[in-house]
């Protein structure tokens, strides 16, 4: 009779007893955590964590809350007046508003001026350079970029460099008048024109010279060529010759309507004939203030267009109540394209060149591979971006309190800036002041779930 040996089918095959054995695992003992670090030590590291979170965050976000909920003094009971007031306070929903249009256009601007950075100084030799360039706003405080932006957008063209540019490109296809606050004497026979030109009361006259002093010009306004005025022009020819100067004498003594020696001419003063409204004849002075018209204009009246006397132009008023708020987050995205453009830079670094260049081998061009390949395959880093750019702008602060002066700071006003004054202004209301943080919280919390959301779905592939 047979029975069932050990190398039967059923049995285990023998042990190798040359292999060295696998020691079992020990149960894990009561009190210890997957690390095998006991759970009260951990706590004790933890605890002073916990205890600074609590009372520089968990504090501070409770008590706002509960203060929401009282009046100015802190005394009444006010239940939800104050979120009542965020919304119907004309200066509050001017910050609200606002503060919308700095999450929709800063951080998508800052993220496309990055993005644009990145792309094209990948292929060019000093790109380098350039990062750094772009990149060393950010090492500019907000303090010290507000004051850099409030002298750039300053409105007096010598100071303000954009208002330099401005005017310099306008008065390149426009030029300047010479004599913005220039008039006659009230004893001149001229007399004020339509659209502040000015007109001889009696027509001019062959063989006459013209005699055209004007005052309320600046001697250090006048041209740095001027030269003394010529008292008794030689008509050429047939024409009609006059003097243009300025009927002023430093330090007194000069007569009026009569060329004095040190009276300077009114060098590119323009002088026109008219007749039955048209013009007939111009000139233009010359450094002693010589003009000289031909002969056709006899009989005609002398006029002094109103280009000579316009005001000149001073660029844009970039911190008027229009355009406060656009100037200051072109002063953000400053700042903070440099650092977009290194995140994005870094994230380019790491796509696949091969994918990029079988989609050129296939035919694509270089804004094809740029739209449907770069772009999609960077869309987690444009989105850590995009995201850390808008929980910055919700809480954006110091350049609108520097760079917006007090004329229009209510048209800039943002809710970080309206809850600096309902708090520690003139009148302060620290129950509306702590109904605005909590709104603030409020509309920081999806921004930060979404950015949760988004990390541990990164975290899962």
């Amino acid at each position: 009779m047979t029975t069932a040996t050990a190398g039967g089918a059923g049995a285990a095959p023998p042990a190798d007893e040359t292999s060295p054995r696998r020691p079992s695992p020990e149960p894990e003992k009561p009190g210890r955590g997957v690390t095998g670090t006991r759970r009260v030590v951990a706590a004790v590291f933890l605890l002073p964590a916990l205890v600074l979170l609590g009372a520089l965050v968990v504090y501070p976000i409770g008590y706002s809350v509960y203060r929401s909920f009282f009046d100015q003094a802190g005394t009444g009971f006010a239940g939800f007046d104050n979120y009542t007031a965020l919304f119907t306070d004309d200066t509050i929903l001017t910050a609200v508003k606002n503060n919308a249009i700095w999450v929709v256009f800063a951080p998508t601007v800052a993220t496309a001026l990055g993005l644009i950075f990145a792309v094209l100084t990948e292929r060019i030799r000093w790109g380098t350079a350039f990062k750094l360039i772009v990149f060393m706003p950010m090492a500019i405080s907000m303090l010290a970029a507000g004051i850099i932006f409030r002298l750039v957008y300053d409105q007096a063209p010598e100071r303000g460099v954009a208002n330099a540019v401005a005017v310099g490109v306008h008065d390149t296809f426009n030029a300047s008048a010479g004599f913005p606050k220039a008039r006659p004497l009230p004893v001149h026979p001229l007399k004020k024109g339509e659209g502040g030109a000015y007109l001889s009361k009696e027509p001019i006259r062959a063989g006459q010279p013209l005699l055209v002093p004007l005052v309320g010009v600046a001697p250090a306004k006048m041209p740095g060529d001027a030269r003394p005025a010529q008292g008794s022009p030689a008509a050429s020819g047939d024409g009609i010759s006059g003097t243009a100067w300025l009927d002023f004498t430093r330090g007194g003594g000069g007569k009026p309507n009569v060329v004095d020696p040190k009276e300077l001419g009114l060098k590119g003063l323009k002088v026109e004939a008219v007749r039955d409204g048209k013009v007939v004849a111009s000139a233009t002075a010359g450094a002693d203030g010589v003009f000289t018209l031909p002969a056709s204009a006899d009989g005609a009246q002398l006029r002094l267009p109103a280009d000579n006397f316009r005001e000149p132009y001073n660029g844009v008023d970039w911190l008027g109540p229009s355009l406060v708020t656009p100037g200051i987050i072109g002063s953000y995205v400053w700042m903070w394209a440099g650092f977009a453009m290194v995140l994005i830079a870094a994230g380019l670094a790491g796509l696949p060149r091969e994918l990029l260049e079988a989609a050129r081998v296939d035919g694509a061009n270089e804004w094809q591979v740029f739209r449907r390949i770069t772009v999609p395959m960077l869309a987690p880093v444009l989105a850590v971006v995009l995201v850390t750019l808008m929980i910055n702008v919700l809480k954006v602060f110091d350049l609108v309190f520097i760079i917006a002066p007090g004329s229009s700071q209510d048209d800039a006003n943002v809710l970080a800036l309206q809850l600096y004054r309902s708090s520690f202004g003139t009148d302060a209301d620290l129950g509306i002041g702590s109904a605005i943080a909590v709104l603030l919280l409020l509309l920081v919390i999806p921004v930060m779930l979404f950015n949760i959301r988004r990390i541990r779905k990164e975290g899962r592939r």
